[in-house]
């Protein structure tokens, strides 16, 4: 399995911080750590708790908030919403949908991650 981890600038209404990002494909949407969050962002409460599937059969995570944070891949602004998972093992994910989104494309031969550059085209001014 080929795996794209970079550090990505994220912004928030409270601040900004460097995280290190895993790309994945395998991962629907997208997730941060919630140890990260204090500095960036408030946590807005889910309606409803949401069950997070991990890979291990019959074992779910329960999600409780979520976050919008603005984020930087190559000097292009994007934004989404993070779900804020307790024990993630990693600080930041980009799941499939943020990708879809944005049209991101993973090179793994190059370990590069590439933005369609029409998307800059598609930010609000």
């Amino acid at each position: 399995m080929s795996i794209i981890k970079h550090p990505l600038l994220y912004v928030g209404s409270k601040g900004e911080k460097n995280l290190y990002t895993l790309f994945d494909s395998g991962a629907n949407l997208s997730c941060i750590h919630p140890e990260y969050i204090r500095d960036l962002e408030t946590p807005i409460h889910l309606g409803r708790i949401r069950k997070l599937a991990t890979a291990s059969e019959g074992h779910y995570i329960e999600i409780s908030h979520a976050i919008r944070l603005d984020f930087y891949i190559n000097d292009v602004l994007l934004s989404d919403e993070f779900l804020v998972v307790p024990g993630l093992t990693e600080e930041a994910i980009i799941g499939a949908a943020t990708m879809q989104k944005w049209r991101i494309k993973l090179d793994f031969e190059h370990d590069q991650v590439i933005v369609d550059p029409r998307v800059a085209k598609l930010q609000l001014i």
